[in-house]
């Protein structure tokens, strides 16, 4: 059955004034609602094809408070770690994620968290092919300045992964707790095979092609990294060896280490590493 071009209704979901919009094949749940400082945010759960096979897909959209279409706007991309999906940045309460709104909010940019095949991305062929239709979809509606990649965890890694593979489309890079060579990395390995069509036997170019540490010549923006050194899920070597090749030719790069941290970043530094990367933008 063929979509309606423009269908919209209002309803109330626990308190909260939700409306679903459906646009051509596309729809986005809206609520008003407050996320951290997010003071009268929008929040949009958008739906929307992916050209590389079809898929139906999601992303959420949030707008700061008296966001006007018109008006040029940075553009925050986060990616969600290993078992969860697009609301993680947007609802949970742990550091990285209060941080990132909180920055958003104080900086008045779009955030935009997307499945990117949830749950267990790993920013295979089909989710990097989404990440770059959802960046093309926000450059055609809105106004968009700068584009800021960030995310944990899977999602760190995710960010250093598509940075490397599509560094034209990304202004500066923020990776919190990710590893930047598949090709050593040793955990996870069923769902990596999965993204990324098979396992590193299989197709060593494929794994080696992800992996940052190959590509530091791609890393010419701003790149802000957390590591802790006490991290065994995601250890932080590949991503200091990443820094050190980058800092050569880069000036703009900023490495949080902690020695005795794990697989986690702080709110501050978290905070500290994307306000690096905004100040850094307007330095160039």
């Amino acid at each position: 059955m063929p979509c309606d071009p423009i269908m919209l209704t209002r309803f109330p979901l626990n308190g909260v004034v939700l409306r679903a919009a459906t646009v051509g094949c596309c729809t986005a749940f809206i609520s008003f609602l407050a996320l951290g400082n997010l003071s009268a945010a929008t929040v949009e759960d958008h739906t929307f094809i992916a050209t590389c096979d079809g898929s139906e897909q999601r992303y959420v959209l949030v707008t700061p408070d008296a966001f006007s279409s018109d008006q040029r706007v940075d553009l925050i991309i986060a990616l969600h770690g290993h078992g969860s999906d697009r609301w993680q940045f947007v609802r949970q309460n742990r550091g990285e994620c209060r941080a990132v709104r909180d920055v958003a909010a104080n900086t008045g940019a779009l955030l935009v968290s997307p499945d990117y095949r949830a749950k267990t991305s790993w920013m295979g062929p089909k989710a990097e092919a989404d990440v770059v239709q959802i960046i093309e979809s926000m450059k055609g509606e809105f106004r968009i300045g700068r584009v800021i990649l960030c995310g944990g965890s899977m999602g760190g890694t995710g960010a250093l992964t598509f940075t490397a593979l599509h560094s034209h489309l990304i202004d500066a890079v923020v990776s919190l707790n990710g590893t930047a060579n598949l090709v050593e990395y040793e955990r996870f390995l069923d769902a990596i095979a999965e993204s990324y069509g098979g396992t590193k036997q299989q197709i060593p170019d494929e794994y080696r092609r992800r992996s940052a540490e190959f590509a530091p010549d791609r890393f010419t923006m701003p790149l802000a990294v957390t590591t802790g050194g006490g991290d065994e899920i995601v250890p932080a070597d590949s991503v200091l060896r990443l820094v050190e090749k980058v800092q050569h030719t880069n000036r703009h790069v900023l490495s949080l280490h902690r020695p005795e941290g794990g697989h986690s970043t702080t709110y501050d530094d978290t905070k500290q590493a994307l306000e690096f990367a905004f100040k850094a933008l307007q330095n160039l």
